[in-house]
């Protein structure tokens, strides 16, 4: 249908043409009400709306074009009607209207539709005030009625066009087409009176079929840092997609831009890809070169001229304009400090770890957790307006962390960040949103700690004041009943009526989230438990990573590692659990030793296309089902979620998954490397205490320090080639990198 559209009118909008085809193929397998009185089916009022739209579209007043248009969805009516076993359209009642209708400001119409020019504003024509004898409770009644309906069809459009987007495929856009597309260049001035702060009210998010936000407010004030936080699974990186593709309808002078996946490796240098990241840099720089290019030419074909020839005028003419456009251009990318660009990215790329040397290798080389730290870079790079961040930790170290934690705090602009890293949220959250039953809390002026405080205290004063008043209820609806028919009470008891009906319904508070993980008992050895004397490893001889590495773990160890991303953390581990063998020195273990290894890349472990609960009779037979259920319930997997296909879960639920799977070899050792990403703040409780109950030992290799502090008793650096005990604990030595940061000029230097 889009190629017809297209026939019709050649210079239609992509997007008008694409959401035309896409929501009629959708309406013609739409459920259809029986009850409405309309006589349309969902394909017939589908048609009807998209003919009107198309008319609108093609900008002309032209009735050939507009038979032919009608002709067009006709033909696809008919045609989908066909395919569809012959729905009812009933006819299509088009009928043009006296004035356009401004339908870009309702809030359930998708961004993507807000094509429609002046005319009618409806938020202003429903708020004329207009008398009417009408009886209020029937009228009432009717309008619940009619509305009721309207919102089923309302929300199966509204689904309908997020699925659409959010679910869309970036692969068939470059970076810098997606770029572009999402924001649109600004040249000088024509954004800058304009305020970036954001408030959208009643929004309404979902995806696959399942809502994410309900009717709730969307509001960030320019230059403020927001923590994003909820439990798992309540759609928290779902919202962050949502807004970085404008399906939340954020206006378009506002940049976005949205850290979400590691960038592709190709043979560009890394230092190279971060300058690329700024698109419209990019470009302003080619039309810049291009510019030059031309006048330069113009000079020449000019010079041989007599001023007064024809010839001559034509060509300054053609200058002057040119001239004015390279104004243009230097001006703006004066605006964006274009000169000081290259510098800037190498002091980025300097705070995540990228030595001057490693800021030349190509973007190939380099590993999943340093692309992602490249994506990280580009991003802080470009600096949006609104820079949205998905759990930016996971991939960094701790060094790495406190430099991004610093640069952020002197970020210029807005920041929303998802993350689970207290101490992260604490240092750099000016202000925290609570997601949770499909609606937005706003903490103002809180970070991590003051959010955690006053949310506690909020839902103790909310639970006291609902089982006050229903108390109250309850009392007054015992008087009601017992005297309501009694001739000498039932004043009292109309009165009392009146009052009940006048008391504000409160919502009953939450139930109370909680989860609770629990490791097996661990059967006792005698020591050693396991041992790494002098070991030295490389991954080529010529290249050592590690030398002389003693360790000692025992089943009452609680050890914590913590180093420079690519310093030899997880080989350590490997090295301990006998995945990799050493060049040089020895690995011992107890003959009976059991080793649960939690691996950083856990999820790759995974069959996505299973359940939970199938997995685990896969790869750990011999037990029910009911017994794989209850280990899964162990680990806060409860209900029917053991049961969907693990593609279907968030980050958190499927390292749930793995702690589980891990649990059931009934280990004496723990060995986990990052075991704290992409787990809720709960979850994260729940797991320390669990480690700190466990009878048997834990070493972890962890960037989080709240982890760190809640649960292991001494710290090791690796750095250098070595692993050496720390003589402090976890901030004494964030405090020593920071200073070591700081005495190089990393931090500040952006």
């Amino acid at each position: 249908m889009d190629a017809d559209i297209r026939s019709v009118l050649p210079n239609i909008d992509p997007v008008i043409s694409d959401y035309s085809a896409g929501y009629l193929s959708y309406a013609s397998t739409a459920w259809s009400d029986e009850e409405e009185t309309s006589g349309l089916s969902p394909l017939a009022e589908a048609a009807a709306a998209i003919t009107e739209l198309l008319i609108s579209a093609s900008g002309q007043i032209d009735a050939p074009l507009e038979d032919k248009i009608k002709q067009l969805v006709e033909k696809w009516v008919d045609r989908y009607a066909a395919e569809n076993g012959g729905q009812q359209t009933g006819p299509l009642m088009v009928k043009r209207l006296d004035q356009t209708i401004q339908v870009s400001t309702q809030r359930n119409m998708s961004s993507t539709l807000a094509v429609a020019t002046g005319g009618v504003d409806l938020e202003s024509a429903n708020a004329r005030k207009v008398e009417s004898k009408v009886d209020r409770k029937k009228l009432e009644k009717a309008e619940r009625k009619i509305a009721a309906k309207q919102q089923k069809k309302t929300f199966k459009t509204v689904e309908y066009e997020a699925s659409r987007l959010i679910d869309q495929s970036e692969s068939a856009q470059s970076y810098d087409e997606f770029y572009m597309a999402v924001n649109p260049l600004q040249m000088s001035g024509s954004g800058a009176s304009k305020t970036k702060d954001i408030k959208l009210d009643s929004i309404d998010v979902s995806i696959g079929g399942k809502r994410i936000l309900t009717d709730t407010s969307f509001i960030l004030a320019f230059g403020h840092r927001y923590g994003l936080v909820g439990n798992n699974g309540v759609g928290k990186s779902t919202l962050l997609r949502a807004l970085s593709r404008r399906e939340v309808a954020i206006p378009t002078h506002i940049s976005i831009l949205h850290v979400e996946q590691e960038i592709t490796g190709d043979d560009t240098p890394a230092l190279q890809a971060v300058l690329d990241a700024d698109v419209w840099r990019k470009v302003l720089l080619k039309e810049q070169q291009q510019l030059l290019d031309d006048l330069a030419d113009l000079e020449i074909r000019r010079a041989p001229l007599a001023d007064t020839s024809a010839d001559a005028a034509k060509l300054d003419r053609e200058k002057e304009v040119k001239d004015g456009k390279l104004c243009d251009i230097q001006a703006k990318l004066a605006e964006m400090d274009s000169d000081k660009a290259e510098s800037r990215a190498a002091s980025i790329l300097a705070g995540l770890g990228f030595s001057s040397e490693r800021q030349q290798h190509a973007t190939k080389t380099f590993s999943g957790g340093w692309r992602m730290r490249l994506a990280l870079a580009r991003a802080l790079f470009c600096e949006p307006d609104l820079l949205l961040l998905d759990e930016p930790s996971n991939m960094l170290d701790v060094p790495s962390i406190t430099f991004l934690s610093g640069y952020l705090q002197n970020y210029p602009s807005s920041v929303l960040v998802v993350s689970h890293d207290r101490a992260f949220l604490n240092e750099v959250a000016t202000d925290i949103i609570h997601q949770h039953s499909e609606r937005l809390d706003y903490y103002r002026g809180a970070n991590f700690d003051s959010f955690y405080a006053t949310r506690e205290e909020r839902k103790k004063v909310a639970k006291r004041e609902y089982e006050t008043q229903m108390a109250q209820r309850a009392h007054l609806q015992a008087f009601i009943d017992k005297f309501r028919y009694n001739a000498a009470k039932s004043s009292e008891a109309q009165s009392r009526i009146k009052k009940l009906e006048k008391m504000p319904v409160l919502e009953p508070p939450e139930s109370e989230y909680s989860v609770k993980f629990r490791f097996p008992e661990v059967e006792k050895l005698s020591p050693p438990i396991i041992q790494m004397s002098e070991v030295s490893f490389g991954y080529s001889k010529d290249k050592p990573l590690l030398g002389n590495v003693d360790l000692d773990v025992q089943l009452d160890s609680r050890i914590g590692i913590v180093g420079p991303n690519g310093a030899g953390k997880t080989t350590i581990l490997k090295l301990l659990i006998g995945k990799l063998e050493p060049l040089k020195g020895l690995v011992t273990a107890h003959p009976r030793l059991r080793i649960g290894f939690f691996a950083q890349h856990h999820v790759d472990a995974l069959d996505l296309t299973m359940s939970a609960v199938s997995f685990m009779a896969k790869n750990y037979p011999g037990r029910t089902d009911e017994e794989y259920r209850r280990q899964l319930g162990a680990f806060g997997i409860t209900g029917t979620t053991g049961l969907q296909k693990m593609a279907q879960l968030s980050g958190g639920q499927k390292s749930r998954v793995a702690f589980a799977c891990l649990a059931l070899t009934n280990p004496h050792i723990l060995v986990l490397d990052e075991p704290s990403n992409h787990l809720d703040i709960e979850a994260m409780d729940a797991l320390a205490e669990a480690l700190r109950e466990f009878q048997g030992g834990v070493l972890m290799v962890s960037h989080d320090v709240t982890m760190l502090q809640m649960v292991c008793t001494s710290l090791w650096v690796c750095d250098g080639g070595t692993v050496e005990k720390f003589s402090g604990d976890v901030q004494q030595y964030k405090k020593r990198i920071s200073a070591q940061a700081d005495a190089a000029g990393v931090v500040k230097a952006h």
